[in-house]
């Protein structure tokens, strides 16, 4: 198998509005001449719910299309953001909303998404008892472990609630306070009632017997553009072949995922997450499979973007809504998608 160059770790330290006001400046890197182009691209977290992109890595799609890829990953869209910022990324792939965050902050040379890869959230409700025929309203008066305010995780389950007559910031006591990839660790060691979790810890935490998935967040919220893949306005302007290029193996890794089985898709990943077990990588995979997690193509069309601002203004952290055209464009995943 082929695989990309991987790097784990924090990038850059600094807060994403910080980044806003002190890195709307900077310049980007340059390509080297010759040979593959390099390409850096900061993910905002290392998940099996981004299945498509690792089969993209490991079928070696991208050196097909003369990408040498560089996968770094910056544990939460605000680093992730600040390395796209400040060129230490070319690519950023996190939620769409930090894109708006960026353009509404004021930054000059904005980030622009040009492929979305996931339609619907990632992460599933984990009870510390077993519930039958769980319904949402068993939340209220209860304390669960959520995400971070204004991150895709913490709204699409506020607007859960919401949909179900529940009001987040009264009926609920939600735990806003612990660290991304923490809050399992903490319903293990006793706190709050129920735990919002992304995989793999959902399912570790049903193995070791202290957790019980009861709801999907993806199935119960619908469709929504959770993740995407954004650059710089000037990258953009700057580098469309490569952009074409890049965009076009992802496409390939896409249509992987729409043709094989949940087994199949596991085995081209495993090496990604070489600490997981197949029959866990298989029932993650097979988890997200079933629930439609994963678009047939790249293209983040008008409408998901006007529910995602939606959700936006009813967390309470956006105010007005940005222009579609500015913060999104499809001319390469729909060339990709052809």
């Amino acid at each position: 198998m082929k695989r990309c160059l991987l790097k784990r770790g924090s990038v850059v330290c600094a807060a994403l509005m910080t980044a806003v006001l002190l890195l709307a400046g900077c310049g980007d890197k340059e390509s080297p001449g010759g040979g593959k182009t390099e390409v850096v691209l900061n993910e905002v977290a290392h998940s099996i719910f981004y299945a498509p992109m690792y089969v993209a890595i490991e079928e070696g799609y991208f050196e097909e299309e003369g990408i040498e890829l560089t996968l770094v990953t910056g544990f939460g869209a605000d680093k992730t953001m600040t390395a796209v910022l400040s060129g230490e990324a070319d690519i950023g792939f996190m939620g769409s909303e930090s894109t708006i965050y960026t353009y509404v902050g004021g930054t000059e040379d904005y980030v622009v998404n040009f492929a979305q890869l996931t339609q619907r959230a990632g992460n599933f409700l984990v009870s510390r008892q077993p519930v039958e025929n769980f319904t949402w309203n068993m939340l209220v008066g209860k304390n669960v472990l959520g995400g971070r305010a204004g991150g895709m995780p913490e709204m699409v389950f506020e607007y859960i609630l919401a949909k179900n007559g529940i009001n987040p910031a009264t009926d609920v006591k939600i735990d806003q306070s612990i660290d991304f990839g923490s809050t399992a660790a903490a319903f293990s060691g006793g706190q709050g009632d129920f735990t919002v979790e992304f995989e793999p810890h959902a399912t570790m935490l049903e193995q070791k017997g202290e957790g019980y998935v009861v709801a999907s967040l993806g199935e119960d919220s619908g469709y929504v553009p959770y993740t995407s893949f954004s650059a710089k306005k000037s990258y953009l302007e700057k580098n469309k072949d490569v952009v074409q290029a890049f965009t076009n193996a992802l496409q390939k890794g896409m249509d992987f995922v729409q043709n094989h089985s949940p087994e199949e898709i596991a085995k081209v990943i495993s090496a990604q997450f070489p600490e997981t077990d197949m029959e866990t990588l298989t029932t993650i995979v097979d988890r997200y499979y079933q629930q439609d997690t994963w678009k047939a193509d790249l293209v983040f069309k008008e409408e998901a973007f006007t529910l995602l601002q939606n959700i936006l203004k009813d967390s309470g952290v956006l105010k007005d809504k940005v222009p579609y055209e500015d913060l999104v464009t499809t001319e390469f995943a729909d060339k990709a998608a052809k």
